[in-house]
């Protein structure tokens, strides 16, 4: 593991979970979006993260004992795509909307606010604690390099 991977790795993290929170507000602010583009009700979207490395925690251990290829990268994680969820769009009765059936139901978006709030709050946590991640892997070289003087 080199010098500059512990801030590699949480650095991937704060993207990743940058990323979380702007489609997170993209739900909450298409919560009330009964068409869109397509003519349908908005969809709630997903954020879908995968490792970044391959190696797992047995190539990890064996890098570092330095047994292992040195070309293998030090982890962190990547965001694959972002997914439509498949969750079915709400019916609420509202007669008097002009998006409404005969019936007088309308078809809303599948998002929940309160659902969106609690994984705002999740991934504001999570991207604090890459940052004091970060703050930690810097303070550690800074103090190593000061034992070096």
């Amino acid at each position: 593991m080199g010098l500059f991977d512990a801030i590699a790795i949480a650095g991937s993290g704060l993207s990743a979970e940058r990323i979380r929170m702007d489609v997170t507000a993209e739900n909450l602010a298409n919560a009330d979006t009964t068409r869109a583009a397509n003519g349908q009700p908005y969809k709630r979207q997903e954020v879908v993260l995968s490792q970044l490395s391959s190696s797992g925690f047995g190539g990890a251990l064996s890098g570092a004992l330095g047994q292992g290829s040195g070309g293998q990268p030090a982890g962190g994680v990547q965001v694959t795509g972002i997914v439509s969820d498949s969750t079915p769009d709400q019916q609420v009765y509202d007669p008097s909307n002009p998006e409404a059936n005969a019936q007088g139901y309308v078809k809303m978006p599948n998002v929940s606010t309160v659902t969106e709030m609690s994984d705002l709050i999740s991934e504001q946590q999570s991207y604090q604690s890459d940052v004091t991640a970060m703050q930690t892997a810097k303070s550690m070289f800074g103090t190593t390099l000061g034992l070096l003087k």
